[in-house]
């Protein structure tokens, strides 16, 4: 039996079958063994129901294909009413090689349960598609990047479809997982058919899952009611969710509907068809939680939810393609004026932020990404560079105050929204310079100082008050806010306080974290390094810190990483500019004591390899035996990560704090405590990148406009309706418009001060860059 869309499959059986007849190997009397034994091909409708064993018996005695009940079974009772025994072709091509090797052998392959090979066929985001034949119990992760390659394009793998459309979907958390029966179950998945569909970050699990039901449902014979109705009423729910009209409850809807029509359909086929839902519910809930509570689809797939990807993926969902549209106008006040709606740091986030809506940009697959940050800073910088930032529309005083606590990105952000909207909003800062990590985190060759400077400048003119030199909890607690008559807080403090190594020499003279070595960089505090610097980490601290001993006179400086080159977390192109500014690299090596006597001389390091997959879908790092080497060294860095420093929390508010040392809160709306406390920033969310603070300062600023009596209105609606232009490109047919270049700075002038590293566009180019953007957020009717 075959089904009807595999014509190459049948083309090729008529002839092994025709070859098999030559030899005398098929039909009456085979090779005189008065034995006589035949095969017939029969081509099915095309049903993927007649899986079902008694499916698929009716549709070869020529009826239709749809299950019934049992008993009888078909052992007793199957084709044309005579004992029958059904297996695939995989099954039966295992039977000679038992034959030939022995039981014993066989059982000698695969886990204990499931024994012998499995062939999968591999599709999806994955760079080596096709068939494979594996043992059973091979880990999942070792399919996907040692046989398959891993995923184009540098992507992260999210998850994989195992087992076709009723089969269920497992994240990258379980990449270890023996591939065998039992534990494909476990995880809410089946072997099935041995599909493996691999999927990516640009995947959405929710419109994955209404996919497969959507096929599933098409497939229900509507013998039985739970099936036919039951799949049609899930499909229902998640078309809504994913046309941006979910409501709250309809998880639990679908999970209790799915867990009923695996309870009671009559065939394998319903039994499983719920499988997509209740895997990815169960695996990716938050992602279903989005699409309800706030309209998101993370993805940016669902097209109901947002009117471009690269504007829905930006944390802060800044217009993206408004903007660019402008400054290919050559209309670059109006363009900033779009930026600043939403966020005020424009030209800082035009030179630091990791920019996430180049990830989605629909460029890059015709040939690559709009360069968004470039554009925007651009676009800022032609303001600054002119006059400066023109001021916004200012709402009528409220007559009430805001305190905001931290002047890094998160607080001035809901400063500059607050005081827009008529609060009186004031920002505590405990360093004497205003910024928080922009100013004493990022090096001036990255951000000059002179850029945040004027940034502040214009926060300033919208009305807030920025008091240095005031650390709470030292020189005012957050009782005394609200005594001194402010109705609301924002703690937005930071994560300033560099994590641990827990090393032998960790305390010898010499050897600082990269957090404080940056502050010190920042303030004129160090200003000058000498001897050999190693810095251990592969994060963008790491890379500034490195870039930056350079900077101050290091005669060599080494980066030290326990993974590979494409698992550093530092953005790409810092990376590649810290290679060619001549910082060696060492990957898969960790640090394991630092010598010296009083001051650091040494560092003792094992040579790793590549092991299991931890919960993040990389591979962890393991010490080769006996690899140990050393290192000498005049100074080290320590570049692990940064935690908050709580220590100014105090019961008075009920306020919680998390095992990772970060303020708990209400993720809705940033509540920290019920006496009208909110906090976001890295305070919250552990070290994170500027943009993604930047949103929380902007939905902290809604939050406490609607505790203050507001109705968390802050945008300014600026942008209008638009003409067609003939000049945007088409689409449907794109011409191949490659990125405009800039002109690099040479090495040799990069590593001799802290002036700025990254050129900047000319108008000419900018114009031209900005006209390749396909204006996703149009739509035609």
């Amino acid at each position: 039996y075959v089904r009807a869309e595999y014509p190459l499959a049948v083309e090729r059986l008529e002839i092994a079958i025709k070859q098999a007849r030559e030899f005398g190997l098929l039909g009456e009397n085979i090779l005189d063994s008065k034995f006589s034994f035949d095969v017939e091909i029969r081509v099915g409708a095309g049903a993927f129901v007649c899986g079902e064993e008694t499916a698929l018996i009716a549709s070869i005695e020529g009826k239709r294909g749809e299950p019934r009940p049992r008993p009888p079974f078909p052992a007793q009772s199957g084709l044309w009413g005579r004992p029958t025994i059904i297996n695939n072709v995989e099954t039966l091509a295992n039977v000679p090689l038992i034959i030939l090797k022995g039981s014993s052998w066989f059982a000698k392959l695969g886990t204990e349960k499931s024994k012998g090979t499995k062939i999968f066929a591999l599709a999806g985001d994955i760079k080596n598609t096709g068939l494979v034949e594996v043992l059973m119990g091979i880990p999942l992760g070792k399919i996907i990047y040692d046989i398959g390659g891993g995923i184009p394009k540098e992507r992260k793998f999210k998850a994989v479809q195992c087992g076709g459309p009723s089969g269920g979907c497992i994240p990258k958390e379980y990449l270890n997982v023996p591939v065998d029966y039992e534990s494909l179950q476990e995880l809410g998945a089946i072997m099935g058919s041995g599909g493996l569909v691999v999927m990516d970050e640009n995947t959405c699990m929710v419109d994955i899952a209404r996919f497969f039901l959507d096929f599933i449902q098409e497939e229900s014979c509507g013998k039985c009611p739970p099936c036919r109705i039951g799949t049609k009423r899930m499909l229902e729910i998640l078309t809504r969710i994913t046309e941006g009209e979910g409501e709250e409850g309809d998880i639990e809807r679908l999970i209790k509907l799915g867990e009923n029509i695996k309870r009671t359909a009559l065939c394998g086929l319903g039994q499983t068809a719920p499988n997509p839902v209740l895997s990815t519910i169960k695996h990716f809930r938050e992602e279903y939680e989005q699409h309800i509570k706030h309209k998101r689809c993370p993805a940016a797939v669902c097209q109901a939810l947002f009117r471009s990807p690269c504007q829905h993926t930006c944390p802060a969902e800044i217009d993206v393609p408004g903007y660019i549209y402008l400054i290919s106008q050559g209309k670059h006040e109006e363009a900033v004026a779009l930026i600043r709606e939403r966020n005020p740091l424009a030209s800082v986030c035009g030179r630091v932020c990791n920019h996430p809506c180049e990830t989605k940009c629909r460029r890059q697959d015709i040939e690559e990404a709009l360069a968004i940050r470039d554009l925007k800073r651009f676009a800022a910088d032609y303001l600054l560079n002119n006059g400066g930032y023109p001021l916004p529309s200012l709402q009528e005083k409220k007559g009430k105050s805001v305190a905001v606590v931290g002047s890094g990105p998160a607080g001035l952000t809901c400063a500059y929204h607050l005081a827009r909207i008529g609060y009186e909003a004031t920002v505590f800062e405990a360093l004497s310079v205003v910024g928080g990590m922009l100013a004493v985190g990022i090096p001036q060759y990255r951000l000059p100082r002179e850029i945040l400077e004027k940034e502040v400048e214009a926060i300033k003119k919208v009305g807030v008050e920025i008091k240095t030199n005031i650390r709470v909890g030292k020189d005012v607690s957050l009782n005394e806010f609200f005594d001194q008559g402010y109705q609301a807080v924002f703690i937005a403090a930071g994560a300033h306080k560099d994590m641990k190594l827990g090393m032998e020499g960790e305390r010898l003279e010499n050897v600082m974290g990269a957090a404080d070595f940056l502050r010190g960089v920042n303030l004129g505090e160090i200003e000058k390094v000498t001897g050999r610097v190693a810095v251990i980490g592969g994060g963008n601290a790491a890379i500034d810190a490195a870039r930056s001993a350079l900077r101050l006179g290091a005669d060599e400086v080494n980066i030290i990483y326990r993974r590979r080159r494409e698992d550093m977390p530092a953005h790409p192109e810092g990376i590649c500019q810290a290679e060619i500014e001549g910082i060696r690299m060492h990957f898969l090596t960790s640090p394991v004591r630092l010598q010296g006597n009083g001051r650091v001389c040494k560092m003792e390091c094992l040579h790793m390899r590549l092991g299991d997959f931890d919960l993040s879908g990389r591979r962890r790092p393991v010490p080769i035996e006996g690899s140990k080497f050393t290192l000498n060294v005049d100074f080290v860095i320590k570049a692990i990560g940064q935690r908050p420093d709580t220590s100014f929390i105090t019961n008075h508010f009920k306020m919680k704090v998390s095992k990772k040392e970060t303020l708990v809160v209400n993720p809705d709306d940033l509540h920290a405590s019920e006496n009208g406390i909110f906090a976001g920033g890295d305070l919250v969310r552990g070290p994170s990148t500027v943009i993604e603070v930047i949103r929380d300062g902007i939905n902290a600023a809604i939050s406490i406009d609607k505790y203050l009596g507001g109705k968390g209105v802050i945008e300014e609606k600026i942008r209008k309706e638009e003409k067609l232009d003939e000049t945007i490109p088409s689409s449907e047919n794109p011409e191949v418009r490659l990125r405009v270049k800039k002109t690099q700075n040479k090495v040799k002038d990069n590593i001799k001060s802290f002036a700025e590293v990254e050129p900047a566009y000319s108008e000419d180019e900018a114009r031209q860059e900005a006209s390749r953007c396909l204006r996703c957020d149009i739509q035609v009717d």
